[in-house]
């Protein structure tokens, strides 16, 4: 705010004050948003932690099984199981919100499966294709809740950003201003007082002479 656009008047100083409270209370709310959505953040960066190494472990897991299963039942085997499975994963997108901020919310069904339902036959399968079956299926499962995970960690950490860029602005341009301009015009009242008080003096000892 240039201070020469700045109109020193009394209307116009209440006004800033005014500015300058809402500044100020706009800053304390999106201070405590801000401080709020770290601490969620982190939460989340735990979980996410968590799941990264439970992919891994089950996708290492998965691996080993195929390699087994192909060994065993051969290569001709393992996709004939596979392209017998007839149910697919089921995937419903919802929405939550974490103060303010809208994450999205997975729910799967039909990631694991009973071995009636994974439509390769109990006869007809062994306990190798079930033990790779249930791995694959525990890592897809696994991974969707990585992905909601990731994808909440992303967006809290974008929201952050946003609130400490407004809370910086407020802070250190805004309000400083808007105190800056209140103090201006403080200064050129006070003066324009003191200048009245004088012209009426010498008035007053005019009148008199």
């Amino acid at each position: 705010m240039a201070l020469k656009d700045v109109k020193p008047t009394r209307s116009e100083l209440i006004g800033l004050k005014r500015r300058v409270k809402l500044s100020e209370r706009g800053y304390n709310i999106l201070k405590m948003k801000r401080d709020g959505l770290i601490l969620e953040f982190f939460k989340v960066l735990e979980e996410a932690k968590g799941s990264r190494d439970a992919v891994g472990e089950k996708y290492d897991t998965a691996r080993q099984m195929i390699a087994i299963a192909n060994t065993v039942e051969g290569a001709i085997g393992v996709k004939a199981a596979a392209m017998s499975v007839r149910e697919k994963p089921q995937l419903t997108l919802k929405q939550k919100n974490i103060m303010g901020v809208v994450v999205p919310e997975i729910e799967s069904s039909k990631v694991k499966k009973s071995l009636t339902e994974r439509g390769y036959g109990v006869l007809g399968s062994s306990a190798v294709i079930d033990e790779t079956a249930s791995a694959f299926e525990e890592l897809v499962d696994e991974i969707i809740r990585a992905a909601e995970i990731e994808t909440t960690m992303k967006r809290l950490l974008s929201e952050i950003e946003s609130t400490k860029r407004r809370v910086n602005a407020l802070e250190f341009k805004v309000i400083p201003e808007l105190k800056e301009a209140s103090a201006f015009i403080k200064m050129r009242l006070d003066e324009m007082e003191r200048d009245e008080l004088v012209r009426l003096k010498k008035i007053k000892a005019k009148s008199k002479a």
